[in-house]
């Protein structure tokens, strides 16, 4: 039987060390980068930089917009609007009560060309619905109740249901958020500043500081490296006691084997024979387990245990046991079998 449980820890400890290696390669990063106190001076940056390109810099500013979207229902002006609509119902599951459950119907996003600025200049934002650290405040959460008809209770009480109502979100990033974007800086031709996803290197849009970003991420670096060491520790644990069960498994069974066959060739008269010892066919007979019960060593073995399904004893030894005497699993039921 496959070890799934340590096989699963391993696996989960690879991939959280590779999480935290990710983490504290992105704050090595993040120390490196260019920071720009001020957007007036990101022009001249560039200008001086434009033979070491890319040129990845942190900026801070406030969210501003030429054309900003009006939230229908929260009444903000945001840059960035994400909808969405659930319905919520009850439905009924095969106990014969009711639980509830929701769906999604509707989810949609709208954004619109946006900037930061500092008082001192402008630089806008290319891609920044993508970036990590995003995070979109809440700006309206209303809950419609389903309209009470007889004729669709009645449709929908048939199918299993009963509709509560719609759910409807608005997360917003609005006009006026101070926040911190960590990307390529790069000028198009008419010398507009913009701040995009570079080829290789983080891109980060946060509301909180660089000096913020590189702590959280040294953080998380550090707990999912010690949820590796955890995850590996436990699942070394049980692959070594998979394989410690197995082992004494194995050594129960030879042993056990051993006993019934040196019974056996005792009851036939033949233990003088030894291990040379052969059938009419010339097969060897310690290859030939006999239908003997491994407690009593007396009677043939007349009974399977459920669940392990292993046949090795009779009924009468079975009627004393509580597990299985070749893999140790707990007996639940012991079923008598007849032959022919």
């Amino acid at each position: 039987m496959v070890p799934w449980g340590g096989l699963s820890c391993c696996l989960s400890a690879a991939a959280l060390y590779l999480l935290g290696r990710s983490s504290g390669r992105d704050a090595e990063v993040l120390k490196s980068v260019t920071r720009v106190n001020q957007l007036k001076d990101l022009a001249q940056l560039l200008d001086t930089a434009s033979k070491v390109l890319p040129l990845v810099v942190t900026v801070s500013g406030r969210v501003g917009s030429d054309t900003p979207i009006n939230c229908e229902l929260s009444g903000l002006r945001g840059v960035i609007v994400e909808e969405t609509a659930e319905q919520h119902f009850l439905k009924h599951n095969d106990a014969g009560s009711w639980i509830q459950d929701s769906a999604l119907m509707l989810s949609m996003c709208k954004e619109v060309p946006w900037y930061l600025n500092d008082g001192t200049g402008r630089a806008f934002v290319i891609g920044g619905r993508g970036a990590s650290g995003l995070v979109l405040t809440i700006g309206s959460e209303v809950f419609e109740e389903a309209g009470r008809s007889f004729v669709r209770g009645t449709l929908d009480y048939l199918q299993g249901l009963k509709m509560l109502g719609v759910k409807r979100i608005e997360r917003v990033l609005p006009v006026g958020t101070s926040l911190t974007v960590v990307g390529e800086a790069v000028t198009d031709d008419i010398g507009t500043i913009r701040i995009q996803q570079p080829h290789k290197g983080p891109f980060y849009v946060s509301d909180k500081t660089i000096d913020q970003l590189i702590a959280n991420l040294g953080k998380w670096s550090r707990w999912y490296k010690y949820a590796s060491m955890g995850f590996t520790v436990f699942g070394v644990y049980l692959l070594v006691k998979h394989a410690f069960r197995y082992v004494m498994e194995r050594k129960r069974h030879w042993e056990l084997r051993r006993r019934v066959l040196a019974a056996a060739a005792k009851r036939t008269g033949h233990e003088d024979k030894g291990s040379n010892a052969t059938t009419e066919n010339g097969v060897d007979t310690h290859h030939l387990m006999p239908d003997l019960c491994v407690i009593c060593l007396e009677r043939e073995y007349n009974s399977v245990f459920v669940p392990c399904g292993h046949m090795c004893c009779c009924m009468t030894c079975s009627s004393h046991l509580t597990n299985c005497p070749l893999c140790r699993r707990r007996i639940d039921q012991v079923v008598k079998t007849f032959r022919h």
